[in-house]
């Protein structure tokens, strides 16, 4: 039986169980409450605020020391802008965001920043853009020696030469630019430059997205190894599953700027409760041609970030809607160890109500 007033629940309610698994969690090094990040749209000559686009809708979630959170989604639904906003890189709206039980960076100045950037580092998507062409590789990645004052001198120059080992790179290549080298070499200098500082959270933004597929593997095997060698913790943004699937411990999958699926690996790939979840992992091609499965193909376009749909987003496209599903905003609640979905179908107050026990996407959707 639906409660009498369900905006009211889901309210009181916010998250439900994951706000409490967030609370409980002692071993995190990063933690993100209720983050939020809604960019103006305005009009006219005197630029008048007529609507926002709401790019991340209140997510959280927590990283482990030595772990890798897989950030998964459609291209828009807020993966990168949420791993800018980790880092401050863009001032959220609201929420809170805390590096190894620190006070909310969100509330610190440019100034007071400073000491927490070189504990959170960013390998950013294009290897080319992201390098400055009129630097060297030697001032690239010794920039941020200077700004810290970490090295200095002989003793910087023998600090870069070690890192370009590290990563796979000649030493000597240390007085050469990044137009002298090929986009997986231009990806090993940004992860050298990353590594510089020594931080203990490094954000992935699509670190392989724009490399030749044996270029990939080479990569997530450096990240890999380093991340053993130095205890980092990644958040690895990416929309490709099969990477993300070799190289995470958990995974949470953003629809327009909301979480719907967070959990660990194998539970999430092996089990998918949210629709949106089943439907991403039913379209990734099987490697095995003779052996491949049918292919979910959801209908309609993601809505607007401007005018999101009431209740849960992704409501439009979802086969399984029902009663609440346009109303109330789903929450975030616990179906297995560490896995929580965002869907009216689990919640105990619809339950009842929906039109499936088991939501089975390939079998409610055309396949192709």
């Amino acid at each position: 039986m639906m409660a009498e007033n369900p905006q009211k629940l889901a309210e009181s309610n916010g998250h439900g169980d994951y706000l409490s698994e967030l609370d409980s969690e002692k071993e995190s090094v990063l933690r993100v409450r209720n983050l939020s990040k809604f960019f103006p749209v305005k009009k006219g000559f005197f630029g008048r605020e007529v609507a926002q686009v709401r790019a991340v809708d209140d997510v959280s979630f927590f990283l482990r020391r030595k772990e890798t959170l897989g950030l998964v989604g459609e291209s828009g639904c807020g993966k990168t802008t949420t791993g800018r906003l980790i880092l401050q890189l863009i001032r959220p709206s609201q929420g809170q965001v805390s590096l190894l039980g620190s006070e909310n960076l969100v509330n610190l100045s440019s100034r007071q920043l400073l000491p927490y950037r070189r504990k959170m580092q960013m390998i950013f998507q294009d290897p080319y853009s992201s390098l400055n062409p009129r630097m060297t590789v030697g001032s690239i990645i010794g920039e941020a020696l200077t700004i810290h004052k970490l090295a200095a001198g002989a003793k910087k120059t023998e600090r870069i030469q070690e890192l370009l080992r590290e990563v796979g790179l000649n030493p000597g290549a240390i007085k050469r630019f990044p137009h002298e080298f090929s986009g997986g070499q231009r990806q090993r200098i940004g992860i050298a430059r990353a590594l510089a500082v020594e931080p203990q959270v490094i954000i992935a933004d699509e670190p392989v997205s724009a490399l030749d597929v044996s270029i990939q593997s080479q990569i997530i095997n450096l990240l890999q190894r380093l991340q053993e060698e130095y205890g980092l913790s990644f958040v690895f943004i990416a929309h490709d599953l099969s990477v993300v699937g070799h190289i995470s411990h958990r995974v949470a999958v953003m629809y327009l700027g909301k979480i719907a699926e967070i959990g660990p690996k194998m539970s999430l790939f092996d089990g998918p409760r949210h629709p949106y979840t089943q439907a991403l992992l039913a379209a990734v091609p099987k490697p095995n041609p003779e052996k491949k499965g049918p292919r979910a193909v959801l209908q309609g376009d993601v809505p607007s970030p401007i005018n999101p749909p009431p209740g849960c987003s992704f409501h439009p496209r979802c086969p399984f809607r029902f009663g609440p599903c346009d109303k109330v905003a789903p929450r975030l609640l616990k179906q297995a160890p560490e896995h929580f979905v965002a869907c009216h179908l689990y919640d105990p107050e619809f339950k009842s109500q929906a039109p499936v026990a088991k939501p089975d996407v390939l079998a409610a959707l055309p396949t192709s």
